[in-house]
């Protein structure tokens, strides 16, 4: 019985309770079901009747009381205790918590995923770095942290469509293309303009497919250098991040919201729902309405529209796609878009707290032996995702840069994060995976059975076997949790926590017989505990984009 077997079995009870007239309360179509903080409070907990207390009128430990008659009889539950103000703890029959085994063998890649579809559209826009640069060390770590939190969402139920919102419009793309021409020329590269290696690459390259672009005019010499240099920008910033294991459903074009129309319609409805005033011969929003510290202008004074107005045009499409919850995941420099966000969401009729997601994730830096790793030869400036991968590879540097929560400053120490040791966060889950697969090798050459319709999972009763079933039941609750707070790290953590229940597992049950030992139903049993932490281990590296070898 995994939670999740158990958590429907509350919610039935709560209905046959209702029927009976013995609650009157709304049954819910989920309950909280974890495994409880202290030792010996049983097998898992819920805190389900504090939750109805309120609705049915009656102290929780009444409404414990009602639900606990009923489910002592479910079949695979042994006991149900009623603790403190009214939580309700549950000891498992020994075959019923084994069971968590069979049902993850079988479910396979399927483990941990949500039973049905959510029906829900989630858009979820991530990295979105000006196309002016490679993508630097804290692109890295949004890239890392979407991607896996696109994989979450997706198992946790939810229709999910990633995007990258490239920034093509604007004085930062005019700027660009004059470095680009600069550097195209063997001129000196303006003070305000972008600067590095990468530039005069890039700069190569449009000369070669541009050979006349020194005897254009000026001003379509700077036009082709910002399009072709902006080609060939996108190009290796595609290029990098599918390296890097992420890809986008889409990449949205900012220059296309101008060109498309998209500008006027979406000032034509917020001036249809009043929220639009003109002043100062400009246009203006009146976010102030909605919590914003200002009103924000939609049109400048000249006629020319402000990244805001583009910003608003890209929520209204957005929402016309059919998405119903729109996920932003920005730099810290991007704190005070917060407010504004909303503002937008509000001005178009919709409530921020349910159709938008704005999550504010701090910088990354790189560290070796203590010392700052210095900025990256080709940039620069800055960092790359290159170098980081280069200095630590793909798995290494993913992992790394999800396992902290986001609202946490990241210092990546890459003596650390390549080191082949247990304190080493990703070799520990990764060393755990490929530990497994060569005990169930060694099985297999030994003709020994890991096939879960024959194992007697009863046997499962040693309290480091319980450990370890605990531990794979929680899977899916995590994966929930992880969704709905939006926090990739959840699972990095939750699969170093599994791998040191694992290990601890290992050293104390024999799994394989040794010498002229035969194998009997134990050997069985524990194998197939051992293929089912295998899949929960791998099921959870996939959610991080992470590889779970079979051999290190």
């Amino acid at each position: 019985m995994t939670p999740a077997d158990l958590a429907d079995a509350i919610v039935a009870a709560i209905g046959r309770a209702v029927a009976d007239g013995d609650l009157d309360v709304t049954v819910p179509t989920t309950v909280t079901v974890e495994r409880p903080k202290t030792p010996g409070h049983g097998d898992y907990a819920s805190p389900v009747a504090l939750q109805l207390a309120k609705a049915a009128r009656r102290p929780p430990r009444a409404v414990a009381e009602v639900l606990a008659g009923r489910l002592v009889t479910e079949r695979g539950i042994v006991g149900v205790d009623i603790a403190g103000p009214g939580f309700l703890n549950f000891t498992l029959a020994g075959d019923a918590l084994g069971e968590i085994a069979r049902t993850v063998v079988r479910a396979g890649e399927g483990y941990g995923q949500a039973a049905k579809p959510r029906d829900v559209r989630v858009n979820l826009e991530f990295v979105s770095a000006n196309p002016t640069g490679p993508v630097t060390l804290a692109s890295a770590r949004w890239a890392a942290v979407g991607d896996a939190l696109g994989r979450i969402l997706t198992a946790a139920g939810y229709s999910v469509g990633t995007e990258y919102y490239v920034n093509d419009a604007g004085v930062q793309i005019e700027r660009f293309g004059a470095s680009v021409l600069a550097a195209a020329a063997g001129r000196e590269i303006p003070a305000e303009g972008y600067h590095g290696a990468y530039v005069a690459e890039i700069a190569a390259a449009v000369l070669a497919a541009r050979p006349e672009l020194l005897d254009l005019p000026d001003d379509e010499a700077r036009a082709v250098s910002s399009a072709e240099g902006l080609a060939l920008m996108l190009t290796e910033i595609r290029s990098t991040l599918e390296g890097f294991g992420v890809h986008f459903d889409r990449w949205a074009s900012e220059q296309a919201l101008h060109t498309g129309g998209a500008l006027t319609k979406a000032i034509d409805d917020l001036r249809a729902q009043g929220h639009v005033y003109d002043a100062d011969g400009a246009v203006w929003l009146r976010t102030t309405d909605f919590g914003d510290d200002k009103d924000r202008p939609l049109v400048k004074s000249d006629g020319q529209p402000t990244y805001f107005c583009a910003d608003a045009a890209y929520y209204r499409d957005k929402r016309g796609r059919g998405f119903e919850q729109l996920v932003y995941l920005l730099g810290a420099d991007h704190h005070g878009y917060v407010a504004r966000l909303k503002a937008i969401s509000a001005c178009f009729g919709d409530d921020p707290a349910s159709n938008l997601d704005v999550i504010i994730g701090q910088l990354v830096t790189l560290s070796r032996g203590g010392a700052p790793v210095k900025m990256s030869k080709r940039a620069g400036t800055f960092l790359t995702l290159h170098d980081l991968v280069d200095a630590v590879g793909v798995d290494a540097a993913r992992y790394s840069l999800v396992r902290s929560s986001l609202d946490s400053s990241l210092d990546l120490d890459l003596d650390l994060v390549t080191r082949q040791t247990s304190d080493n966060p990703v070799f520990y889950v990764q060393y755990a995976h490929a530990r497994i697969s060569s005990l169930l090798r060694n099985a297999e050459a030994l003709g020994l059975p890991t096939a879960p319709e024959t194992a007697d999972v009863a046997l499962l009763t040693h309290p480091r076997e319980v450990d370890l079933l605990r531990g794979l039941g929680e899977f899916p609750r995590v994966i929930e949790a992880a969704a709905a707070l939006r926090g990739p790290h959840r699972v990095a953590r939750y699969l170093e926590e599994l791998a040191g229940v694992y290990h601890r597992f290992y050293d104390g049950c024999r799994v394989l017989p040794q010498g002229d030992e035969e194998a009997g139903p134990l050997t069985g049993a524990r194998l197939l505990l051992v293929a089912a932490t295998r899949v929960v281990l791998s099921n959870g590296l996939g959610l991080l984009g992470v590889s779970a070898p079979e051999r290190m």
